[in-house]
């Protein structure tokens, strides 16, 4: 049977929705995305060698069209004066994300600037690490190597200031001062 049938993709079009809706909580992003794991399949079929292994590579095709999805999405920092921790009490569930985004634009000025550059770069400015080696004149892994450093430094600096948990998907449910 081929895989790419529309009889054989619908059997597993529900089945990958659930999946992705798992991992981002949205009806209407998960079909999506759906779509795209589909039209991505499609594109792709010739790499599939085997039938048998159909739906295992389609998951695979699932999970890194969500971890695409998440990379590609913006990040907004934004900050006014010295509300980056705010009590536990003011804030409401949706915003602990903001709360531990606000303490780490604070917390990014304080990095080694040899470090801060190419994070600030990267992460919040989303340029692409091997954009960012050509625009700093360094190698892929050193710059790779500075970005995971960065990201270490502050994480480390966020929990000695905050009391951060997360639950299964990354989404802060937790952030208040140490």
């Amino acid at each position: 049977m081929n895989f790419l049938t529309d009889t054989y993709v619908g059997m597993f079009h529900n089945e990958i929705k659930s999946f992705v809706y798992k991992q981002t909580r949205d009806r209407s992003l998960a079909e999506d995305i759906v779509h795209d794991i589909f039209l991505k399949a499609r594109k792709n079929s010739v790499q599939l060698k085997d039938d048998k292994k159909a739906i295992a590579w389609l998951y695979q095709i699932a999970r890194n069209t969500v971890i695409d999805y998440y990379r590609r999405k913006p990040r907004n920092f934004q900050l006014s004066g010295q509300d980056a921790v705010v009590e536990e009490s003011n804030y409401v569930e949706s915003n602990y994300n903001e709360c531990a985004a606000n303490c780490l634009k604070n917390l990014i000025p304080s990095l080694p600037e040899k470090y801060r550059v190419p994070f600030q770069l990267a992460d919040v400015d989303n340029l692409s690490q091997t954009a960012l080696a050509q625009k700093l004149g360094l190698s892929y892994s050193g710059v790779k190597s500075r970005v995971q450093r960065a990201r270490k430094m502050l994480r480390e600096k966020l929990n000695e200031t905050l009391i951060i948990e997360t639950d299964s998907y990354g989404n802060v449910i937790i952030c208040k001062d140490r």
